[in-house]
């Protein structure tokens, strides 16, 4: 057998048992009540250390890891614009709006505080850890309220239109961030004000644009491509040929200089729109099963074994941040329409960080040490894992109480 040929059939073998892995690792968990996320992060940072003592993966073994966990990223973004529900937030943005504010300020706030003046990092890491801990994670504590029956309740239906808020908020965050971010490296102190000013407006201009194309698409085209593609394919087929759109459309924002995380987002957003796109994204959720665990385990993988040591201590400082930031920033406002219970647990639902808090800290990592230094993405990602394990099972108990979901 060659030596290309013995390669090919290794790497097929590191999909088919990553693949089984991760399903083993759903399931197993799911039992425990014990978010898969924390599996996969598990998972990647074993292969790292097998990595690091013997090569296992070598140059292609960790190429093809990285494809993977960017078809990973397209895939959990694409979900989260598909399950957006635009119309519905706009009828709810008077009461959520204020409840967004609160959390999205107080929560960058504390981590900007808690990486600049606690832990030392410099500012461009410190503006990465804050931006990462605006986001929330939908999923997660949603699951908790539906198990609990409370999800269709006022407090749950707040719960879900300010994390979709938070959502939107937090893709644009990063978008914006990484536009501006390699001016603020270059400029220094001196001219980084009028440097990052310029970014921001180019990219805004850009964003601009590329969103009204997808707005008339999404207006114009939209209902006439899905009723075309039902009537040609049948069964899952049309799903399909709405990914492969959606990965078209992310692939266009890459190229124009954006990421695709954001076109992935963009195309979940146009597709949403679509009156049978719940059957649609049902279709979608063996594809999403697939390739999202794929984005975990390359976060897992990015995490240096060096780096765990101190990114323990690290991660302490942000678990803290991250707390206080989304029980402060969401409790405070969410008096003014609930009682003290529904405010805590409301302020609760808002502290688990998983898809984009990492996928903002994992794409910092990739530019360098000069915008997340090691110890800061280690830290993160214990802040991910000790979120998602700890908030759900506050959460389950709090939602049995009197006022909870009211």
């Amino acid at each position: 057998m060659s030596d290309s040929s013995t390669e090919l059939s290794l790497l097929v073998l590191l999909f088919g048992g990553l693949i089984v892995a991760a399903m083993l690792i759903k399931a197993g968990l799911r039992r425990l009540r014990v978010p898969a996320l924390v599996g996969y992060l598990v998972l990647g940072a074993g292969l790292r250390v097998l990595e690091e003592r013997t090569g296992a993966l070598g140059g292609p073994g960790m190429e093809v890891m990285r494809f993977l966990a960017t078809i990973g990223v397209i895939v959990l973004l694409f979900r989260v614009g598909l399950e957006t529900d635009l119309a519905g937030l706009l009828r709810q943005l008077g009461g959520a709006s204020v409840i967004w504010l609160g959390n999205v300020v107080v929560s960058a706030a504390a981590g900007y505080a808690g990486a600049r003046w606690l832990l030392g990092l410099e500012v461009i890491p410190s503006a990465v850890v804050a931006t990462a801990m605006t986001a929330t994670s939908v999923g997660i504590p949603a699951a908790v309220w539906r198990r609990a029956g409370a999800l269709d309740s006022p407090n749950g239906q707040r719960f879900l239109d300010v994390a979709e808020m938070d959502d939107l908020s937090g893709v644009v965050f990063m978008a914006l961030l990484f536009a501006v971010l390699p001016a603020l490296r270059a400029g220094g102190e001196t001219h980084a004000a009028a440097l990052v000013a310029r970014e921001a407006g180019l990219f805004a201009l850009k964003l601009a644009a590329f969103g009204g194309l997808c707005f008339l698409f999404s207006r114009y085209l939209e209902e006439r491509f899905s009723r075309f593609v039902r009537r040609v394919e049948s069964g899952p087929d049309p799903m399909l040929v709405v990914a492969g759109a959606g990965l078209l459309v992310a692939a266009a924002a890459g190229l124009l200089g954006f990421s695709v995380a954001i076109g992935a987002f963009l195309a979940g957003l146009v597709f949403s729109r679509d009156p049978q796109r719940v059957k649609v994204d049902a279709s979608f959720g063996s594809v999403h099963d697939l390739f999202s665990p794929f984005f975990f385990v390359g976060v897992g993988l990015e995490l240096a074994p060096s780096s765990l040591a101190s990114g323990l201590g690290v991660g302490a400082v942000l678990l803290a941040a991250a707390v206080i930031g989304k029980m402060v920033g969401t409790s405070g406002p969410a008096l003014a329409c609930t009682g003290r219970t529904g405010a805590l647990v409301l302020g609760l639902s808002m502290v688990p960080r998983a898809e984009i808090a990492m996928l903002i800290m994992q794409r910092g990592r990739a530019m360098g040490e000069w915008a997340v230094p090691p110890r800061a993405y280690a830290g993160m990602v214990f802040v991910s894992a000790a979120t998602c394990v700890a908030a759900p099972v506050v959460l389950g108990r709090l939602l049995g109480r009197r006022g909870a979901r009211q």
